[in-house]
């Protein structure tokens, strides 16, 4: 069995991710390498972002963080997942991530160790995210950072957002999310 936990060898094991019915199924390894279960949001309106700090998008850090705050008493969860896949956007390491979401952007949401959103490293979670609501044409890449899954509580994927979409167009769709979900 590889180093990891039996959830994500599980998750490791299923054909892109597809045999998995929620995001329960998944865990992730945050930025002080502690294993983080998406069990633990079970019944929570989760946003996940794939992140980086080098990127055009990165200002939107700042609308991530506002969501956060916003809606989180509501049980709304933001996790960034920082990924290095586009243009070398994520340079850093975890100490050098937390040190620049905190002093640029204020970030206190979640956030993963660094991941691989396409291709055979693909974190698991990913390519459940990615067949589970498909891109532009039906595509499943995932085409630049700061793409954005919005989770309903029973754990499903409601929407999948675009880079260009800013975190303050989500407000619509995660107020309807935290209300019917």
């Amino acid at each position: 069995m590889p180093r990891c936990g039996p959830l994500r060898y599980a998750a490791l094991l299923a054909h892109s991710g597809a045999a998995m019915s929620d995001i329960s199924t998944f865990e992730f390894t945050d930025l002080d390498g502690r294993t983080q279960s998406m069990r633990d949001y079970a019944g929570k309106v989760v946003l996940v972002v794939n992140v980086a700090s080098k990127c055009g998008f990165t200002p939107q850090y700042a609308g991530l963080q506002a969501l956060w705050q916003r809606y989180r008493e509501r049980g709304l969860v933001v996790i960034g997942f920082p990924c290095d896949q586009f243009g070398h956007q994520e340079p850093g390491d975890a100490a050098q991530i937390r040190q620049f979401c905190s002093l640029d952007y204020a970030v206190d949401f979640p956030l993963a160790e660094k991941v691989e959103v396409n291709g055979s490293g693909a974190h698991p979670l990913w390519r459940w995210l990615k067949h589970e609501q498909r891109g532009v044409l039906g595509s499943e890449a995932i085409k630049w950072n700061f793409t954005k899954f919005l989770i309903g509580r029973d754990g499903t994927v409601l929407e999948r957002y675009a880079p260009t979409t800013k975190p303050e167009a989500l407000a619509a769709d995660i107020e309807r999310a935290l209300v019917e979900s």
